[in-house]
């Protein structure tokens, strides 16, 4: 659309302002509009308009379950507010009640009108985009004057290409303190951008480039000049035919709804290829022995799990001493006073939660829920296995007793769902209520914050693993950016409780294993996690999938992975990174490359990188079944497709 002095340049429709954060029926809460950038003379503006619809506005539900897990009722759902990893289950619009036909009568004034701003681009100051999470992506306008203009949520996208279409007119840097606000400086600041065209050291936009550069000075700026060798290299080595590299997009490295941004030069290298080392057999283990029982050679023994696991009858004995149970520096008889004094100290508080009396625990809602949960969820842990299989089976006993006490040993945590899927494989392997207690206790010292109610860790973990993910394979991202899976939430329930579900129950035992080594770095199952996409990358890109068939496709995935293969990928992928030096500083933290770090780096002496010794304990062990059957999965946890391609939920844990 164009007349004389006025000029629509960009227009997006479907664009919503909601009024209301209440959850009502009243169609006016969401009003919807079209946002333009419009040229009217020497001036850019960019407007918003409500529009008349014929109907109501769809109306978003979602339905909630219990306990038991059936559908319990719909509840409406308006996000007026910014919603934060809010657990659901499903997401769809729910029909119109179709209405007899109105009386005609004359339609009185519209009030959605008032709600129509127009503003100067140049007036702008700052741009915050949202939360990655559920609901309508959206973005808040901010003025010089810091007034924030009412969120513009875009019920069938567009962010990116309204920020595409800004950039041709502002620069937009992501703010150093708020990965969510982008900073608008207008292209007045001539100097810094036309001296990089006139030196032509950069084949992106100036605009673009100057957005990196006020982001990242230190990797904009050396990433730039480096590619004055390759223009000289080009000049001297010139070959026909080669085409131009085209312009970068004005809108390269901002994120699209939601998504996660690293800007970076980094060119890795060739992967290597890793294969895995024969598990630790107990031959090997007493040679690591002294003659009073101190484990010797620590570093290389770990060395040696972390590259080949270990053997099915030494897990019993060498998980106490991975998970801190048992001291590597203790002798044989100081290991027996410490399980002595520590398997008095668990039955005391054995004995707290099973002196309640029905009466108190009326009144105690806390513990009450706790023992609710917990039954609930033993009830359905590994029952394929014959350690647990059978209503009266003594295993299931001791996992109810071992969260029980549990709670009393950690009342601020108490208990989460997913618990009992980390206790299993341990009190499988230890046999013994109090060896598996303190072997749990040593084990939620490494994830206890993934069950913490704000789930900061979860979203932290993502972020991390987007960040390494789209280094290591930044056109998998576009992809998953492309199908509203940029934000990994698939991966939640991997991360929650180590990929317990993922595998075999007795992959799992060899995974964890390799992963309480610590080695070659403290997010290894960051990597890990990076190795099953990585060995998923044909079957997602070459398939069409979108968002709902990438989300079955990973859950299709639970059983049908190989441990070995996966560890030798995730392996291979720190390697290919730790032989790179231009990681940015973030990433060798991550990593655990800081000063000093060799690239070769596979041990580490430091007795942080492991969990710190806890106290053991000793009872009377249960003659229990060593067959496992063929694992299968198991559906308690469980992330269902929505059916509209909306930025996903994490399942409940």
């Amino acid at each position: 659309m164009e007349s004389e002095g006025y000029k629509v340049v960009f227009e997006k429709d479907s664009v919503f302002l909601h009024t209301s954060a209440k959850r009502h029926q009243d169609q006016d809460s969401l009003i919807p509009g079209v946002i333009r950038i419009v040229e009217k003379g020497s001036d850019t503006v960019l407007q918003w308009t409500p529009v008349e619809e014929a109907g109501d506005a769809p109306q978003i539900v979602f339905s909630k379950k219990d306990l038991s897990g059936s559908t319990t009722e719909e509840v409406l759902f308006d996000p007026g507010y910014e919603p934060d990893w809010a657990v659901i289950s499903t997401v769809g619009t729910r029909p119109r009640v179709q209405d007899e036909p109105p009386v005609p009568v004359a339609p009185p004034p519209s009030p959605r009108g008032q709600w129509a701003f127009s503003i100067s681009l140049s007036e702008l100051k700052s741009i915050r985009k949202s939360r990655p999470g559920l609901g309508w992506s959206y973005l808040i306008f901010i003025t010089k004057d810091g007034v924030s203009l009412q969120a513009l949520h875009f019920h069938r996208g567009g962010t990116k290409a309204l920020l595409r279409a800004l950039c041709k007119y502002l620069i937009l840097a992501t703010s150093p303190k708020d990965s969510r606000l982008y900073l608008v400086y207008t292209h007045d600041s001539y100097a810094l951008s036309h001296s990089f065209d006139e030196l032509q050291l950069f084949d992106d936009n100036s605009s673009n480039l100057v957005s990196r550069f006020l982001q990242d000075p230190y990797t904009a700026a050396f990433g730039g000049f480096s590619k004055v060798t390759n223009f000289f290299r080009g000049a001297l080595h010139h070959e026909d035919g080669t085409a131009q590299r085209a312009l970068g997009d004005p809108s390269a490295g901002l994120e699209d709804e939601p998504g996660f941004e690293v800007i970076t030069c980094v060119q890795l290298g060739e992967r290597p290829v890793v294969q895995r080392e024969p598990p630790v057999t107990e031959l090997e283990w007493e040679q690591h022995l002294d003659p009073e029982g101190r484990v010797t050679n620590v570093d290389r023994l770990r060395r040696r799990i972390f590259a080949g696991g270990l053997s099915t009858g030494l897990r019993k004995d060498v998980w106490k001493y991975l998970l801190g149970y048992y001291s590597w520096d203790n002798t044989s008889e100081e290991n027996r006073a410490h399980v002595r004094r520590k398997t008095d100290e668990y039955f005391r508080m054995k004995l707290q939660w099973k002196s309640v009396s029905e009466e108190q625990e009326q009144r105690n809602s806390l513990l009450r829920g706790y023992r609710s949960l917990i039954e609930r969820d033993v009830s359905r842990t590994d029952r394929n296995n014959k350690f647990y299989e059978g209503s009266e089976n003594p295993g299931l006993v001791l996992l109810n007793d071992v969260l029980m006490t549990y709670c009393m040993y950690n009342f601020d945590l108490g208990y989460v769902q997913g618990m009992s899927d980390l206790l299993s494989p341990v009190l499988y392997v230890t046999q013994n209520e109090v060896d598996a207690f303190w072997c749990f206790s040593g084990f939620m010292d490494l994830v206890h914050q993934n069950f913490e109610e704000s789930q900061e860790s979860m979203k932290r973990q993502l972020a991390q693993l987007t960040q390494l993910l789209r280094l290591l394979d930044p056109l998998l991202c576009d992809f998953l950016d492309s199908k509203e899976s940029g934000t990994l939430c698939f991966c939640f329930r991997w991360l929650l409780i180590w990929f317990k579900r993922e595998f075999a129950f007795t992959d799992v035992l060899q995974l964890w294993e390799v992963l309480w080594t610590g080695l070659p770095c403290p997010c290894f199952h960051l990597l890990v996690a990076c190795g099953i996409l990585d060995s998923e990358r044909e079957a997602l890109m070459n398939s069409g999938f979108g968002f709902n068939e990438i989300l079955k496709h990973i859950n299709e995935l639970t059983m049908k992975m190989n441990v070995n293969d996966i560890l030798c990928r995730a392996e291979a992928l720190y390697r290919q990174l730790a032989a790179t030096p231009e990681l940015l500083r973030p990433v060798q933290e991550l990593l655990g490359l800081g000063a000093g770090a060799s690239p070769s780096h596979s041990a580490s002496s430091d007795p942080a990188s492991s969990p710190q010794p806890l106290s053991p304990g000793q009872a009377p062990e249960l003659e229990l079944a060593d067959s496992i059957p063929p694992s299968q999965p198991d559906s308690s946890i469980e992330i269902l497709p929505t059916e509209d391609p909306s930025p996903c939920q994490s399942p409940s844990p």
